[in-house]
């Protein structure tokens, strides 16, 4: 049989994505011309080639091998520190920072592409450079000069790794429940004592040094999350040269025994006089770690996107060969990818993979045009649609492939469990659904009235007219399906908005969340068809778009309608 755990990278389809299907060269657009389509998808495929050459083979390793502590330093799986090395020295850390830090600030777009990449390839090792990205963006947001020239700059080299310490014992979700204490000291720099847990990369041995971004609370600080302050507390205080010197009093306790994502060390680290340093204003500790909140957010959906591909490649791969049972109306010989059910499954996995790929392009292509108001308002609005969306379905995703997979697919020998397993943390982490929809409603909807989601339904109404216009019958039928779901969200809308600040509202802000989220897939299939629709001549890639597409409106356009009744009947009991 095959290799089934080969990662074929999609860069084909981010070539579409990229020059056809939102009207033009979004990545001209982005850039200003200084990129073209051609440039980022030529980058994708370098990136492509190392994700599934050397990233993807440490994926189950990694997995099995997980990490230890040994005399007080976390050591990562077998391959990791090298394959570290291969991606800074490949450039990718710094292409993906922001020119303001240094970097070559690729725009958000493309970095979707290599984001669903490095995590499709092994989801456990990605984790390090998105903590590190996101710290990136916290600091080139908020720090000293000094702090910028001592830490953003070997963060933006990949010299060392970021993280960000909210979480403790009896502050989870409760950032404002924080007792990690920041006294000052008389040299200007302050005292860090208390415990972090679920600290992702909180300590490894792929880099010389990790910068922690650490919320602690000062003395006589306001109560709650208002007298929260963002702190630097490196591993290693810099010498007198930059380079790691004397070893912090951060001690690394543990490293948890997770579900998934093995190869990940998620610590529990101890400050016991920590040397740290401000960041950004006293007590304004939230906006910063916001900052790095946010960018970790959409990487989740990224993150979803990518393990979902994997999981779907694995799968079909398997049931292209695997031969069971005699299927109906075809030949002696056929494999099960032929099996009714088992084509469904596989038609369901890809036309949902398909929409999420295109909507994290089109969430970059956002960020990267939004110089006002009203285009920051549009962009934000999908930061918690795209991670509870994305992160819920690649649970349902990872199921179904171990579905495929049948009684192999309990098997960890398969290798579909590990997808299984790694994505369960995906709607937890960085923001429970929950609390992605709570932002969403709250912050997003109620507030203005519903004003920036009735742009998105313009959008569907829009899009849904273009393939209104076309002879085909998947258009047809897709513009069908979008306008009624576009009806039913315009109605759930109205009702969430008529529920205001309530319990009921609350009660059914995940259903919500999970509207839009289909809602704007449909929109990306429709935009996608609209494109394939053009070609003079249909080539395979145009035959699976299209079945892509009538697959999501008969599997999942079709749900909007259930979840808007969900929204409508509000808090039951």
């Amino acid at each position: 049989m095959a290799d089934t755990s080969a990662y074929v990278p999609p860069v084909d389809d981010y070539a579409f994505l990229f020059a056809e299907a939102f009207g033009e060269d979004v990545v001209a657009r982005a850039t200003g011309g200084a990129l073209s389509a051609e440039d980022a998808v030529d980058a994708l495929a370098a990136a492509g080639e190392l994700a599934s050459e050397v990233l993807a083979p440490l994926n189950m390793s990694g997995d099995r091998e997980g990490v230890t502590v040994i005399d007080g330093q976390a050591k990562t799986p077998a391959g990791f520190p090298e394959a570290y090395r291969a991606v800074v020295e490949a450039g990718w850390i710094t292409a993906e920072a922001p020119e303001s830090a240094g970097g070559d600030g690729l725009p958000a777009l493309v970095q979707a592409g290599l984001g669903e990449m490095w995590n499709a390839a092994n989801t456990s090792f990605a984790l390090c450079s998105a903590l590190t990205t996101g710290a990136i963006h916290a600091l080139d947001a908020y720090a000293s000069d000094e702090l910028r020239e001592q830490y953003l700059t070997k963060l933006v080299s990949g010299e060392w790794t970021g993280t960000m310490n909210l979480t403790e014992p009896q502050a989870g979700t409760d950032l404002g429940a924080i007792r990690t204490m920041a006294t000052p000291n008389d040299d200007g720099t302050w005292s860090l004592k208390g415990q972090k847990i679920f600290i992702t990369w909180g300590d490894h041995d792929v880099a010389d040094n990790i910068v922690h971004l650490v919320l602690a609370r000062t003395p006589d600080a306001p109560a709650g999350a208002k007298g929260i302050s963002l702190f630097v507390a490196p591993k290693f205080l810099p010498d007198a040269s930059g380079a790691p010197g004397e070893r912090n009093a951060i001690t690394t306790v543990s490293v948890e025994h997770k579900l998934g994502i093995h190869g990940s060390p998620t610590c529990v680290l101890d400050y016991d006089g920590a040397t740290g340093f401000l960041v950004g204003e006293l007590h304004g500790g939230l906006a910063g770690m916001f900052v790095m909140m946010n960018s970790a957010r959409v990487g989740m959906g990224l993150q979803a996107t990518g393990i979902s591909d994997r999981a779907y490649q694995r799968s079909r791969a398997y049931a292209e060969e695997r031969m069971q049972g005699s299927v109906l109306d075809r030949p002696d010989g056929t494999p099960i990818a032929e099996h009714p059910d088992v084509r469904r499954l596989l038609l369901s996995m890809s036309s949902e993979i398909s929409a999420m790929r295109a909507l994290g392009v089109y969430v970059g292509d956002l960020f990267d045009r939004a110089e006002d108001a009203d285009g920051i308002r549009l962009a934000e609005l999908f930061v918690p649609i795209f991670k509870g969306w994305t992160t819920e379905e690649a649970l349902r995703i990872t199921s179904d492939a171990i579905q495929v997979h049948g009684g192999m697919g309990f098997i960890e020998e398969s290798g579909a469990p590990q997808h299984y397993r790694d994505a369960r943390i995906m709607p937890i982490y960085e923001g429970t659904t929950a609390i992605q929809s709570n932002d969403l409603i709250g912050r997003k909807v109620i507030r203005d009235g519903g004003a920036t989601v009735a742009r998105v339904l313009d959008e569907v109404a829009e899009a849904t007219a273009a393939l209104e216009g076309l002879d085909h019958p998947v258009a047809a039928r897709t513009a069908e399906r979008l306008e009624r779901a576009r009806v039913a969200a315009e109605a759930a809308t109205a009702q969430l908005i008529a529920f205001g600040m309530t319990r009921d509202a609350y009660a059914v802000s995940v259903p919500y969340l999970m509207l839009l989220g289909f809602v704007a897939g449909g929109l990306m299939h429709a935009r996608m068809l609209a494109a394939t629709l053009a070609h003079e001549t249909q080539t395979d890639a145009d035959a699976r778009r299209i079945r892509d597409a009538d697959a999501y409106g008969a599997h999942h356009l079709s749900r909007v309608a259930g979840l808007a009744d969900v929204v409508a009947a509000g808090e039951i009991g």
